[in-house]
């Protein structure tokens, strides 16, 4: 998360500029020294720019939770508006404290306080002589953790990261799927399953959402799989849905189309899940084994490529899978002629065909005309004709 705790800098409170008065969200004018033995965070924001528009609302509810929970934290807000009536319009939206609209003075924070870019928070901490410590911007911190990146420093980021970890690594499904609150699972149904019926199964984590059109392709692809495994290998094999959805209706929807799984809407597990595991695109799927570790990140290529064949999905199976195409392939000619089509057919790779002989589905090894959409399964050439040309 950031440098070591001796390389935090200092600051004197002279050092904000002169300023003796910060300004309420009522318009009074209160004393600097209110700061004073609280957890502060200078919040640099201006209402012109989107980032910080998306990011106040969430500051907004942690600052507020913390405050209900007792905690002894203040914010100040420092504006990087264009003129004063564009601070007063954004600070008046805002429960904690603001420096008085100052462009100049602005400048010198942002330089001093080495704040590039926007919103930026900026944790403070008192000193035996009467300062502050600052650390390192903490808006990326708070956006994944929230409520519990408090007090916002790069040791408590630290901190996090190491219990990320190890939640991954312990393969203990209820502390990877569960909350304190919830030891269980739903269906579409609405019906709970409990996580601890889930132990000892090869376990699929499949990110993602109605709004999004690749989403509901894969989606269908996985469902047949799914479909194959639950009667070659019952019991073995389970999904669990963690939505990317705008809203619980987005959510039902996606989970309607669904015969596994899910994490429920509410709750923070499936930001949770979606920090842990790195989740930057959807569709994604990631594989735990019945151990419950990770064994694949890349889940969602391996069902695309091989389907139910690839089942339980690690490592040494795809190799095998992969091994074995080869040998297929070495055995088959590079280039043919049939008498089912007048152009050369050439030896290809495909996830997915129809034979254009048979008219039934094919995957993987296929001839087909580079002229024409023309495939033929590799047993549709006729014998005669089979052979390098």
């Amino acid at each position: 998360m950031g440098g070591d705790e001796e390389g935090k800098k200092h600051v004197k409170m002279a050092q904000l500029g002169g300023v003796e008065t910060l300004l309420s969200s009522g318009g009074k004018a209160v004393p600097l020294s209110s700061i004073e033995g609280k957890t502060t965070c200078l919040f640099f924001s201006g209402q012109w720019c989107r980032p910080c528009r998306n990011f106040t609302p969430k500051l907004l509810e942690i600052y507020t939770s913390l405050r209900n929970t007792g905690k002894n934290i203040e914010i100040i807000f420092i504006s990087l508006d264009h003129d004063e009536s564009s601070f007063l319009d954004h600070f008046k939206g805002m429960p904690w404290l603001a420096l008085p609209f100052d462009t100049g003075l602005t400048r010198k924070l942002c330089a001093y306080f080495d704040v590039e870019h926007i919103p930026a928070l900026i944790p403070l901490s008192a000193t035996p002589s009467g300062g502050f410590e600052f650390d390192e911007d903490a808006v990326k911190l708070v956006e994944e953790y929230g409520v519990d990146a408090y007090p916002f420093r790069a040791k408590r980021g630290r901190e996090l990261e190491a219990m990320d970890k190890a939640r991954i690594q312990g393969g203990k499904l209820q502390e990877l799927l569960g909350c304190k609150e919830r030891d269980y699972v739903t269906n579409a149904d609405g019906i709970k399953v409990p996580i601890a019926s889930l132990i000892g199964k090869t376990i699929g984590l499949y990110f993602g959402a109605h709004w999004c059109p690749p989403c509901r392709v894969f989606t269908k692809q996985l469902r047949e799989v799914y479909n194959e495994l639950t009667i070659l290998s019952p019991r073995s094999f389970e999904i669990i849905f963690i939505s990317i959805d705008r809203n619980k209706e987005e959510f039902q929807a996606s989970l309607n189309a669904m015969p596994w799984l899910a994490i429920p809407y509410l709750g923070t597990t499936r930001q949770e899940l979606t920090r842990m595991f790195s989740v930057k695109g959807i569709p994604a799927l990631l594989i735990l084994g019945p151990d419950g570790k990770v064994v694949k990140t890349d889940g969602r290529r391996t069902i695309a490529t091989y389907g139910s064949l690839a089942f339980p999905f690690t490592e040494s199976r795809v190799s095998e899978l992969e091994a074995m195409l080869k040998n297929e392939g070495d055995k088959l000619p590079h280039r043919v002629s049939d008498l089912q089509h007048g152009h050369v057919l050439e030896l290809d790779m495909a996830k997915a065909y129809i034979c254009d002989g048979c008219q039934k589905p094919g995957r993987y090894w296929v001839f087909s005309c580079k002229q024409c959409d023309f495939d033929l399964h590799p047993s549709c050439i006729a014998e005669s004709t089979l052979g390098n040309i």
